[in-house]
C-alpha cells in the first residue's frame, strides 16, 4: 500500500548515520519530496523507542502470525497496538501499564480465594491478557 493511496504523504524520514544507507537512497527520497533527517552523532539511544516497538511487534505478533492480506495486517496491527499500550506490562515503574494504574495490593490471604481472574485472547490466542 502506498501512502498516496491512503491520502497521506510522508514528509520526513528519520534515520541513523549507518553506512548501510547509501547517498542514492537520500537522492531517491528527495525526488519523492521526502526530507531525510539524520539522528545525532554517537547517540545510539535517540531512536531507541521506535526500534523497541518494531522489534516487539515483530517478535510477539508478526513472527507468529500468517498475514493473509492488507486488511488482515491492519487489523492485527490495530489489535496489537491496543494490547501493547493498554494491557501489556512494561518494564517501567513497578511494571505499570502505560494507560492504567496498578491494581491495589492484596494484603489479606482470604482475598486470594475470591479473585476473579479471566484470560482474554486477542488475535486467536497470539496475545493473551
Amino acid at each position: 500500500m502506498d501512502l498516496q493511496d491512503a491520502g497521506c504523504r510522508a514528509r520526513f524520514l528519520i534515520r541513523d548515520r549507518d553506512a548501510k544507507f547509501p547517498d542514492l537512497l537520500d537522492a531517491v527520497l528527495a525526488d519523492a519530496g521526502i526530507q531525510t533527517v539524520l539522528t545525532g552523532v554517537r547517540m545510539p539511544r535517540m531512536n531507541v523507542v521506535m526500534e523497541r516497538w518494531v522489534q516487539t511487534c515483530r517478535r510477539e505478533l508478526l513472527d507468529r502470525t500468517l498475514i493473509w492480506n492488507q486488511r488482515h495486517l491492519l487489523h492485527a496491527l490495530r489489535e496489537f497496538e491496543t494490547f501493547y499500550n493498554q494491557h501489556r506490562p512494561h518494564q517501567g515503574i513497578a511494571n505499570a501499564r502505560p494507560l492504567k494504574p496498578l491494581p491495589p495490593p492484596i494484603n489479606e490471604p482470604d482475598q486470594i480465594a475470591h479473585l476473579s481472574i479471566r484470560r482474554t485472547q486477542r488475535l486467536g490466542g497470539i496475545s493473551n491478557e
